[in-house]
C-alpha cells in the first residue's frame, strides 16, 4: 500500500474546527522510536524505521514500520509496511544486536477523525514541537497519487490550514535541537 499523507502547522483554531466537523474516532498517546540502519544511510535513502507504542482507551499496540522514499514532491506519500509486534522491547534489542542505532523517540498525543471512508484526519501535539494537523488515504500501487494529494490538501486548506511541512517529526526535533543535517538522518511519519 502506498500512504498518501500531508502534514500542515495547525492552531487552537483549526483543531476545533476539525473537533466540530468530523468525528472522532478515539485519543491515542504515542511513543515512536526511530532507527538508523548499521550499513545504510537514510539520509541518503529517504527511508524510515522505527517501533511505534500506541496507547488508547485502556489499550497497548506496538508495530513495526518501514518507510520507503517519498514518491510525490508535494507531500509525505510513500510505500508503508507495518507489523504488529507482541514484545517491542525483544524487537528493540533484536535491531541493536544486528546493529541498528536508536536515534530518537518522538512522544506525542494523537487524535483521529473520520472524513470519509479512506480518509483520516489527525491532530497531533508533539513534544517540543507542537500542534499540526495530518490528512491520510491509502491507496494501492499505481492508483492517481497527484489527484488525491491536491483532494486531501483542498480539505486541509478549507480547515485553515496554510503551512505545510514535508519533513518528519524526527527531523524537525533534531533540527531544533541543533543537529542540523543530523535532523536529515531518519523520516517520520
Amino acid at each position: 500500500m502506498i500512504e498518501v499523507e500531508l502534514k500542515g502547522y495547525a492552531n487552537d483554531e483549526i483543531f476545533e474546527r476539525v473537533r466540530r466537523e468530523f468525528t472522532l474516532v478515539r485519543k491515542e498517546y504515542h511513543e515512536d522510536t526511530y532507527y538508523q540502519h548499521p550499513c545504510r544511510d537514510f539520509s541518503k535513502t529517504d527511508e524510515a524505521l522505527r517501533i511505534r507504542l500506541r496507547r488508547f482507551n485502556g489499550h497497548f499496540e506496538a508495530f513495526m514500520t518501514y518507510k520507503g522514499p517519498k514518491l510525490n514532491e508535494e507531500s509525505k506519500t510513500r510505500e508503508e509496511i507495518e507489523v504488529p509486534l507482541t514484545d517491542p522491547d525483544e524487537h528493540a534489542r533484536i535491531l541493536e544486536k544486528l546493529g541498528f542505532l536508536e536515534v530518537l523517540t518522538v512522544h506525542k498525543v494523537r487524535e483521529k477523525y473520520y472524513v470519509e471512508k479512506g480518509v483520516v484526519i489527525t491532530l497531533d501535539e508533539v513534544e517540543d514541537l507542537g500542534k499540526f494537523i495530518e490528512i491520510e488515504a491509502l491507496v494501492e500501487e499505481g492508483e492517481e497519487i497527484e489527484g488525491k494529494v491536491k483532494y486531501l490538501k483542498s480539505i486541509l486548506e478549507r480547515l485553515g490550514v496554510r503551512e505545510f511541512e514535508r519533513r518528519s517529526y524526527l527531523e524537525l526535533i533534531l533540527e531544533r535541537a541543533g543537529h542540523g543535517e543530523a535532523g536529515r538522518t531518519l523520516r517520520d511519519s
